[in-house]
């Protein structure tokens, strides 16, 4: 809203010292870190209290795990304070006419009004339990029904997928390899993809021609000629299945959407385990929004240009902004839980981020944690299923799932799985970035 005011005045020919600083990206990137530390760490601690005299606090299953019942009464649904230390910076710095920053805003919403109706829930059964006089064991089906919270991830996947697939103002740039040639639309195009016109920018005195394309594609690590395709899925079934792609497309981001937000969701069970992890990953995201922006950085670095993207880089610094100073509450022993009010939102984020940013397929590897952490689930649940069909009794891979739990087991601190799990987040995100030149 401020970018939109100080653009007025500008238009108006009102003029007043520094406002012309609103106009450079860095700037405004800047201030969204800044506002959202701010909120997250000064007003986090007002909500904090507000929760406590509202009795918002968490209902801690008995699992035999270390420190378990000194958490319990602890102050849950803080993700609230992420999510505002999100959206009160983006709506005051960033361009709100761009597609991506109303794709972002709508994901943190909506995502983050599905995990606080799930936090809600359990917080009302706990209190009817209380009031009965009842004592109360935490339950998951005291929450959202599980089958809710999937029809509200695909729901959003469907909006995302089908605006990011047939909105004309995502697209991306493709150099001709001739600016002087008068038929080279047919060496720029590929199969599935639709030019829409043309533009040229100045760089270094020299002048570049652009064809503007729509194209459902996303960047191949590891591969030299790094574009895929989404209608190389459908169109080995005959001509024309192009047209159908947009099938294709809608269900994949559905399904990452859905995948990373769960991942997340299952990541938050140690004090400060999520909100880290979730704010090296945006760091990572943050890099390939800024370069994959700027026509410069992309031509350097041999990667797609999409245009308007660089705006995005206000919510990303926003959103780590945002990560950070939960932790400042959130580090052990935690002041506040998150709850799936925060979970499923940066989760859903994070996915969002990157297929934007045409970076999905690399969400495993700078993903990684999210991903491990799914996996010892899915792994477990198998496992021990398959066990007790054969054998009459189920065994188990993990001595607890998710994998954190396993290292508590260990014997474990907490804080010590948590710092140790960033660190191979690090990893996992400069091995990301490395990819940049790694074909």
């Amino acid at each position: 809203m401020l970018y939109h005011l100080f653009e007025w005045l500008k238009f108006e020919g009102i003029k007043f010292p520094g406002s012309g600083l609103m106009q450079f990206l860095t700037f405004r990137i800047l201030l969204a870190v800044l506002l959202s530390l701010f909120i997250s760490t000064v007003y986090g601690k007002r909500l904090i209290n507000l929760l406590k005299r509202k009795q918002i606090g968490e209902s801690v299953r008995d699992l035999g795990l270390a420190g378990e019942q000194q958490k319990k009464g602890t102050p849950t649904m803080g993700g609230i304070i992420i999510l505002l230390a999100i959206l009160i910076p983006t709506l005051l710095f960033a361009d709100l006419d761009k597609v991506y920053i109303r794709l972002m805003l709508l994901c943190t919403v909506w995502l983050g009004f599905i995990g606080f109706m799930d936090d809600y829930l359990k917080i009302k059964a706990r209190k009817t339990a209380q009031a009965k006089g009842e004592n109360y064991k935490k339950k998951d089906s005291d929450g959202l029904a599980g089958i809710s919270k999937i029809i509200g991830q695909i729901g959003l996947g469907v909006i995302i997928g089908a605006t990011l697939y047939f909105n004309d103002n995502v697209v991306v740039w493709r150099e001709y390899y001739n600016p002087q040639g008068t038929n080279q639309v047919t060496d720029i195009l590929k199969r599935g993809e639709k030019k829409i016109g043309d533009t040229i920018v100045t760089m270094e005195g020299k002048e570049h021609r652009y064809a503007v394309v729509k194209t459902p594609i996303t960047t191949i690590p590891f591969v030299k000629s790094h574009e895929f395709n989404y209608s190389r899925l459908i169109t080995w079934l005959g001509d024309g299945m192009e047209k159908y792609t947009w099938v294709v497309y809608i269900i994949a981001v559905t399904l990452i959407i859905t995948a990373v937000s769960n991942g997340a969701n299952l990541t938050d069970g140690l004090d400060g385990l999520a909100a880290g992890v979730s704010a090296l990953i945006g760091a990572c995201l943050g890099v390939f929004v800024y370069v994959s922006g700027s026509t410069r950085f992309a031509e350097y670095l041999n990667i797609m240009y999409i245009p308007n993207l660089g705006e995005l880089s206000v919510f990303v610094g926003a959103f780590v902004g945002g990560c950070i100073g939960f932790l400042w509450y959130n580090a052990y022993p935690a002041q506040v839980f998150m709850g799936d009010t925060g979970s499923l939102a940066l989760g859903g984020i994070i996915a969002s981020l990157a297929i934007i940013v045409r970076k999905e397929l690399l969400i495993p590897i700078f993903c990684g944690v999210f991903l491990v952490e799914n996996l010892s689930v899915i792994l477990q649940v198998s496992y021990f299923k398959y066990t007790k069909r054969k054998y009459g009794e189920g065994r188990r891979i993990f001595l607890m799932s998710p994998l954190h739990h396993h290292y508590q087991k260990l014997g474990y601190h907490e804080s010590k799985i948590a710092v140790r799990f960033w660190i191979v987040t690090i990893l996992c995100v400069l091995f990301a970035i490395a990819t940049f030149k790694m074909r």
